[in-house]
């Protein structure tokens, strides 16, 4: 399969919202990417276009970005591009998904500090064997086979 995968520089542009589906968990944003240029008569940074992406995150990546990232903060995005066309209105138009596949905070403009995440809790062990467990507590006898003669 031939994806097409981008790295996208930019700002989260609407709160993560986080939702359980079928397929797992998943964490859904806006993000605005602003192309920056250098002028050289003015010597200056200017602003060019913004383009908008809706960043998908899936299963632990989504739960986590959920916990972690907020409105304006710089991110990096690492996914598969997705482009969908839809009608609406009468009119046809173009959107442009990334389901991410890493995401992490710009640290050219700012600090971050890593948390791992908590594993899930182990599965509970089953009630201990009654023939064994009354033997090693000493306080019983273990129980006995009775049969019927």
């Amino acid at each position: 399969m031939n994806d097409t995968t981008v790295t996208l520089v930019g700002n989260v542009a609407t709160a993560v919202e986080y939702r359980d589906t079928v397929a797992g968990g998943v964490a859904r944003f806006r993000f605005a990417v602003t192309a920056r240029r250098w002028d050289r008569e003015r010597g200056l940074w200017s602003d060019g276009n913004t383009s908008f992406y809706t960043v998908s995150a899936w299963r632990s990546l989504g739960a986590n970005l959920a916990a972690s990232v907020s409105v304006g903060e710089p991110l990096v995005v690492y996914g598969r591009l997705k482009v969908r066309e839809e009608e609406r209105d009468g009119q046809r138009k173009t959107f442009v998904d990334v389901d991410a596949m890493a995401v992490g905070h710009d640290l050219s403009r700012g600090t971050a500090a890593f948390r791992r995440a908590a594993r899930a809790e182990p599965a509970p062990q089953p009630e201990q064997d009654p023939w064994t467990a009354a033997a090693e507590e000493g306080t019983a006898a273990a129980p006995q086979l009775v049969t019927a003669s």
